[in-house]
């Protein structure tokens, strides 16, 4: 049987290679979806990444270059054209989009959640796979022999020529946003497991839903105890649920490792509040 709980505090002591980008994932999604069977889901991206493999042997059978175009081509036959992943345009901030149980039932999502199944396919082929941190819309890239891709999973596999990113990102961020070589910069995935976390945390928190929100931080401090920043968030949450010393405990360990001295002024004036609140 799976145990989400013990994937996710297992996750939290790997080296970033050795974690397992879907399994994790699913770890997150699982206690929503309590009761249902969690093989049906390994077992799905499992094909998804098998047939990418058939599909790619097919292609240099037909006379395809073995180069990292044919590759992406398999990916895309598959996940795209064959199994109908694709954006969310109409319903973005759905939290069934984050949730990549719901991504697989749904065959659509957010462009992370979507870039972990086009990973998993790639990485399990032995492919030089990795998601990139983007702002505001996470992209993958794809390498072989010196030859790089960068592509939207959000949009059909898209491939992202630097015009294509530009106009993205001034979108994203107003005309005068410049791009910079850290946009480039590969992903671990921690951080992209913390991305994708931090959709549904940050939905929740607009929802006011501040427990499941509290939930959420937990986890996500199981997969990635050394990111001090979530002493923060969940140092605010359990002050919004009523956890007064648990707060007061979280923030002391934020103050004592937050680098920032304006980041430590503004959570002492939180831990203030709180202590005095519990007069």
């Amino acid at each position: 049987m799976f145990d989400a709980s013990a994937v996710l505090k297992e996750s939290g002591s790997k080296d970033d290679p050795d974690i397992n980008l879907l399994h994790v994932a699913l770890a997150f999604a699982a206690d929503d979806h309590l009761g249902i069977s969690m093989d049906k889901y390994f077992n799905h991206a499992n094909k998804l990444a098998r047939d990418v493999g058939q599909r790619f042997i097919e292609l240099l059978n037909a006379g395809a270059d073995d180069d990292v175009r044919t590759r992406l081509a398999a990916i895309k036959h598959i996940l795209c054209d064959r199994e109908g992943y694709t954006g969310d345009t109409e319903t973005y901030d759905d939290l069934q989009n984050a949730d990549l149980i719901r991504v697989i039932d749904r065959r659509k999502g957010l462009p992370i959640s979507l870039a972990i199944l086009f990973i998993y396919a790639g990485r399990s082929n032995g492919w030089d796979l990795d998601g990139l941190n983007f702002p505001g819309h996470f992209l993958c890239r794809i390498e072989y022999k010196g030859e790089r891709l960068i592509f939207d999973p959000f949009s059909s596999c898209k491939v992202m020529e630097a015009p294509d990113l530009r106009s993205l990102l001034k979108k994203i961020r107003g005309d005068k946003a410049e791009l910079s070589a850290d946009f480039y910069k590969p992903c671990t995935n921690r951080e992209t497991l913390i991305r994708l976390q931090n959709n549904i945390k940050l939905r929740l928190i607009e929802a006011e839903e501040y427990e499941h929100a509290l939930t959420c931080v937990e986890k996500m401090r199981w997969m990635d105890p050394a990111e001090y920043r979530l002493l923060l968030d969940a140092g605010v949450l359990y002050a919004k649920t009523g956890k007064m010393p648990a707060a007061v405990d979280v923030l002391e360990k934020y103050i004592k490792v937050a680098p920032n001295p304006q980041d430590k002024r503004d959570a002492e004036n939180i831990l203030r509040n709180i202590t005095e609140t519990m007069g």
